[in-house]
């Protein structure tokens, strides 16, 4: 009895399983790893019970206890939002992804889920509207970018508010674009205007051998580091400054950039053959800005040697800012003073062992001294 028992409970949990009736959506996704792209598919399923099936083929049209499964099912599917391709570093391998997004095709979905039923099918297909990206893996891979080129990166710590969110405006105009093959990156020409109306507020910059305020204070910390990043991989110069004296949110010495529209530009360009891409990132707690360049597999090697420092010179007199937060007759230090100098920098590209190019960077610095602000009615500003 025991052992017919047994056999007539599994009998009816397989009639169960066997009466199941799923909904089902299928889509692919892509990822670029390690230089291949890859597609995987997606297959997502909701359960109808067999009550709901067996009452629509009763009646022939779907029954009302199904709508609440279609309602928990648009409400999932429609909150897939479209996601553009970005690389994140996994475990130390850099991994492309993106997302389509989804809206159920609600009217699509019920007629196949009837036809499936009357039929005596036991899975219907979901139907939906996909909403393919802009940049998606698909395009980065027909671009040729499959592969981390390089990274650049610099430390801001200890700038003050204005200085750290014109750093940040300005990275997130460079963050994800692409520098087609051939083309020459551009600095200003990609940053815009730098302005309010972009975002930008004022801070200090280096003018008429002193400090003085303008929009956009801070932003040679963004152009230092992509050229870091641009430099590593390999590309070619065709505009770079350095800056009138050292400074040190920018050492190592001599491996920076400086712009100031229009007189100054950072302009490098892309002779890889393949579209580079560009991301952007940032630590405020650590005060780092990162670039980091994907592209194709060149094959080459760039070493990039430590700074030569020679010909030092002493530091310049003190030279004075209006502030209009410190009180008659008293000062506040805005800078340091910095020796004169020149740096030096070699690069040596190599691929597959043989050396290709070596070019060296020069940045000659003059001697600069401590500025102090000071009351806008002081007489030092005279």
């Amino acid at each position: 009895m025991k052992r017919l028992l047994t056999t007539l409970t599994l009998a009816l949990v397989a009639s169960a399983h066997a009466a199941e009736f799923k909904l089902i959506l299928k889509d692919e996704a892509s990822t670029i790893r390690k230089g291949e792209l890859k597609t995987t598919p997606i297959v997502k399923s909701w359960n109808v019970p067999a009550a709901s099936v067996q009452a629509t083929r009763k009646v022939k049209r779907l029954s009302t206890t199904i709508t609440p499964i279609l309602d928990r099912m648009e409400k999932t599917i429609n909150a897939r939002k479209p996601r553009p391709a970005v690389f994140r570093n996994v475990k130390g391998s850099w991994v492309a992804t993106d997302q389509t997004g989804w809206t159920l095709d609600r009217a699509a979905t019920k007629a196949n889920l009837l036809k499936a039923i009357l039929s005596g099918k036991q899975t219907a297909q979901v139907e939906v509207r996909r909403a393919v990206p802009d940049r998606s893996v698909k395009l980065l891979a027909q671009r040729g970018v499959l592969w981390h080129v390089a990274a650049g990166s610099s430390n801001y710590a200890g700038s003050p508010d204005f200085r750290e969110k014109n750093i940040l405006v300005g990275a997130s105009k460079l963050d994800n674009f692409f520098i087609a093959p051939g083309h020459e990156f551009n600095f200003n020409e990609e940053i815009g205007q730098i302005d309010a109306s972009t975002g930008f507020v004022k801070g200090f910059v280096i003018s008429g051998g002193t400090l003085s305020k303008e929009d956009g204070g801070g932003i040679c910390q963004v152009s230092t580091t992509i050229f870091r990043a641009l430099y590593t991989a390999g590309l070619p110069i065709t505009e770079r400054h350095e800056h009138s004296h050292r400074v040190k949110y920018y050492d190592p010495v001599g491996f920076e950039a400086t712009v100031y529209a229009p007189s100054k530009n950072l302009r490098m360009k892309n002779d890889t053959g393949k579209h580079l891409f560009i991301q952007a990132s940032w630590d405020t707690r650590a005060e780092t800005l990162r670039f980091d360049v994907f592209g194709a597999n060149t094959g080459r090697t760039v070493n990039i040697s430590k700074p030569v420092i020679s010909d030092f010179k002493a530091p310049a007199d003190p030279s004075y800012t209006p502030d209009d937060r410190v009180a008659p007759g008293g000062r506040r230090l805005l800078d340091t003073p910095m020796q004169g100098m020149t740096s030096v920098i070699t690069r040596t590209i190599k691929v597959k062992g043989k050396v290709v190019s070596r070019d060296t960077l020069k940045s000659v610095y003059k001697p600069w001294g401590a500025v102090y602000g000071v009351n806008p009615k002081d007489k030092r500003l005279n």
